[in-house]
């Protein structure tokens, strides 16, 4: 398993794979420790949960070069992902009693009736490399709280950053196996999951890998959250704040060097704004700077492998054959690494890749719209549902607007994200099931009912 620094195309390190022998014994330590793990009191937890929460700032600037390194993060967004981390170790630790509180029930006189929420066992986690810590603590923070153990098997091209989210859980003080990165291959997946030892699992990433893992898991009756892909819809109502629609979409298009299932992929600007939007998102979008992402000025790095490069261009121009037109950008950067400029394209025709398919890369398609009804029907004109900005001065209006787009989360002046607080997650082709906040912890629990008469 190597890992490739994509900003100069040199192998940083190979990594042995762990043999199928190798996962048996990881599925052995973690049934073993779940014994263990589910009755430590829910205090303990949380304790070791905070402690983690210390490893991951007191390494903040390592781990970030790691990220960094194997997939190309701007450093600056890396060390933010590190502490975001923090943040939901912080967050489990402090609420995770609440969350986790039994619930009672109306009942007879003569009995109590509650639903507790007790652990379900070892979880994989099927994981991708766009935020190699951040989407791991999203399932790890809050399901070994609950009392789970983790199975991690990350992306292929991110080994230094598995092992190290092991270190963390270990320096914390964590139980040994209560959290294992398994250094795998794909081809494994089904087999793991197929295994009794493991009772659960949880993917971010493609929609064939989503379908993949909820068919084998369907055929075994265990419980699936997925975090699919995206095209969100970035909504610019002709009452907007252009200036800050224009200022906070560059950003949301480009964040992560384009590469996150929750940027904003399709901005829907009604007409009487349209031209004002489109100088400004232009400029906006060309004063990002693209370079070494370890160079704390840099606001775009690379794409995290060329084969995702060359997906991307590929995309861009089919779309211009079939009519676009770039504005900007467009075309593979001259020079050392996987860099592609953020990229602008309008008249975009319906049905072309831009339009049509998952674009993850920093491409932006801008759409004209006549009327707040066009610009609904064009954000929900997709197969994807996971999350859509909407920009207009009326709050009311921008909540109204909000319900009507099919996506697991909307957001009103502000760029869509993912926050411990709430819950996150999509419909459609975007998955099912929630993450984070109290929605996020429950979700591999058994809800028991317990009547005492």
């Amino acid at each position: 398993m190597d890992a490739t620094n994509p900003a100069t195309g040199e192998q940083i390190e190979s990594y042995e794979e762990h043999s199928a022998s190798d996962v048996d014994d990881a599925l052995d330590g973690a049934a073993d420790a779940f014994e263990d793990w589910r009755d430590r009191p829910l205090r303990e937890r949380t304790g070791l949960l905070a402690d983690a929460a210390e490893v991951l700032r007191e390494n903040r600037d390592d781990y970030a070069e790691t990220m960094t390194r194997e997939m190309g993060k701007p450093i600056s967004q890396a060390r933010d992902e590190v502490e975001k981390c923090a943040w939901a170790c912080d967050h489990y630790a402090e609420h995770a009693s609440e969350y986790l509180a039994p619930e009672g029930h109306p009942s007879p006189p003569e009995a109590e009736v509650r639903t507790v929420y007790e652990p379900l066992g070892p979880v994989l986690a099927v994981m991708p490399w766009n935020f190699p810590f951040w989407q791991v603590f999203r399932f790890a923070a809050p399901y070994l709280t609950a009392g789970n153990v983790g199975l991690l098997k990350h992306a292929s091209n991110v080994p230094e950053c598995a092992i190290a989210i092991e270190e963390v859980f270990e320096e914390a003080g964590y139980p040994d196996d209560v959290f294992q990165s398994l250094l795998v291959g794909s081809d494994l997946v089904d087999g793991i999951l197929e295994d009794d030892r493991v009772r659960a699992a949880t993917l971010t990433g493609s929609g064939p890998a989503g379908r993949s893992v909820a068919s084998t898991a369907g055929e075994q009756l265990k419980k699936t959250v997925l975090e699919l892909g995206g095209s969100d819809p970035f909504v610019v109502l002709d009452d907007a704040d252009v200036a800050a629609a224009a200022e906070t979409g560059a950003w949301a298009r480009n964040l992560n060097s384009g590469q996150s299932c929750i940027a904003a992929k399709r901005f829907v600007v009604h007409t009487d704004v349209y031209d004002e939007f489109l100088d400004r998102f232009v400029e906006e979008v060309e004063s990002l700077t693209v370079g070494d992402p370890m160079d704390e000025d840099t606001d775009v790095g690379p794409q995290a492998r060329e084969g995702l490069l060359e997906d991307l261009h590929e995309q861009v121009s089919e779309s211009v054959d079939a009519g676009a037109e770039v504005l900007t950008g467009g075309e593979p950067m001259d020079r050392e690494g996987a860099f592609y400029p953020p990229t602008v394209l309008v008249d975009v025709p319906e049905g072309c890749p831009a339009d049509s398919e998952e674009v993850f890369g920093p491409a932006a398609a801008v759409y004209e719209v006549d009327d707040e009804a066009a610009a609904i029907e064009k954000a929900n004109d997709t197969e994807f549902g996971l999350g859509a900005s909407v920009w207009t001065e009326d709050r009311d209006r921008g909540e109204r607007v909000a319900r009507r787009i099919d996506a697991g989360c909307t957001y009103v002046n502000q760029l869509v994200k993912s926050d411990p607080r709430v819950p996150f997650g999509g419909v459609k082709d975007s998955g099912y099931g929630r993450e984070l906040s109290g929605a996020g912890i429950r979700e591999f629990v058994n809800r028991k009912t317990v009547w005492v008469e």
